[in-house]
């Protein structure tokens, strides 16, 4: 029985999955990013259970299949961006219809219907985010930061970096108070 569950960003939310599931006596055949497969079907009582459990540790179990889309583009958005590797010339657009084998425009509008922002803005926020994070533990130049995330310049993730937070990579990293939000807040 495959179950879907909102707000796993990484790979602790795989194993506080885990967890709950375990700590109800229920054995799965696989935990991913915003979903859980069970090795048998649930009854109505151990899925209003699990759901009680996953609640408490922050998840939320969804039932409805626009979320379920919602949560996966989500999920492959911040996997994308956490392993370093956009190229310059990335294509969100090309990317998500690949993985998800269905048109941009359809997931996009699907997108937009249950979140409270665009699909470009949600990109945006999340490399912020990691530019943030990569600055604050300062194990890159902000020219290879640029270059992990497929900024076509320093100046174009500065200039982007500025319009959201309202500072500059620099004058970031000199703040006490770094203003970051959880992944699953964005």
């Amino acid at each position: 029985m495959k179950i879907f569950i909102k707000n796993m960003v990484c790979n602790r939310c795989i194993s506080a999955v885990e967890q709950v599931f375990s700590g109800s006596g229920i054995s799965m055949k696989s935990v991913t990013l915003g979903e859980a497969e069970t090795d048998r079907e649930l009854s109505d009582h151990e899925l209003m259970r699990i759901e009680k459990k996953l609640y408490e540790a922050g998840f939320e179990r969804i039932k409805d299949a626009a979320r379920q889309i919602t949560e996966k583009i989500r999920n492959l958005v911040i996997m994308k961006i956490s392993g370093l590797d956009i190229e310059e010339g990335f294509l969100l657009s090309e990317f998500l219809s690949n993985a998800l084998h269905k048109e941009y425009s359809s997931l996009s509008k699907t997108f937009s219907q249950y979140e409270s922002t665009t699909l470009e803005q949600f990109f945006i926020l999340q490399k912020i985010e990691k530019v943030k994070e990569l600055l604050l533990y300062n194990e890159f130049t902000l020219t290879e930061i640029a270059g992990k995330l497929g900024y076509k310049s320093v100046q174009h993730l500065s200039a982007q970096f500025r319009n959201t937070t309202g500072f500059t990579p620099t004058a970031f990293r000199k703040l006490k108070n770094h203003h970051r939000q959880p992944l699953d807040e964005i």
